[in-house]
């Protein structure tokens, strides 16, 4: 019997594992120009009550610097996830997919406090589908 990953098994499992590519490098690149200055914040990523309090361009700056330094550490992890859901086999592995997984739907749940628009409610479409195929497809390759 020849070991196989869980992403050969199930190419639902790739496609969130590709899912997870991508945003890791959109995520970095982004990190890194919130960070050098490059880009003022973008009102539609937060919620309402962060921008009411955000009034002051010196201060809103500062906040831009520190979302970008989150922004890169959270594309370091969504490549982490991406590894994780890739080489599989592993309850470690699969826990920090689903563990990031649930963090992400959490954390876009909180951006949608007071507003409805398309990015965030796209972002959690993804996650929950990604949620459910790592429940179903991810627990039977895992342990079958």
């Amino acid at each position: 019997m020849v070991f196989t990953t869980i992403a050969e098994q199930n190419l639902p499992l790739i496609l969130c594992a590709v899912f997870y590519g991508v945003l890791c490098v959109f995520s970095i690149v982004t990190g890194v120009i919130y960070m050098t200055g490059r880009r003022e914040l973008n009102p539609l990523e937060l919620s309402d009550k962060t921008m009411e309090r955000l009034q002051d361009p010196e201060e809103c700056k500062a906040f831009a610097k520190k979302m970008g330094l989150v922004t890169f550490v959270v594309g370091i992890v969504q490549g982490m996830t991406s590894y994780a859901i890739l080489k599989g086999g592993s309850p470690a592995l699969y826990g920090l997919a689903v563990g990031f997984t649930l963090f992400s739907i959490a954390s876009v749940l909180f951006k949608l406090k007071g507003k409805i628009n398309a990015f965030p409610l796209m972002k959690l479409v993804f996650y929950v589908a990604i949620l459910v195929v790592l429940c179903l497809g991810g627990t039977r390759a895992l342990f079958f």
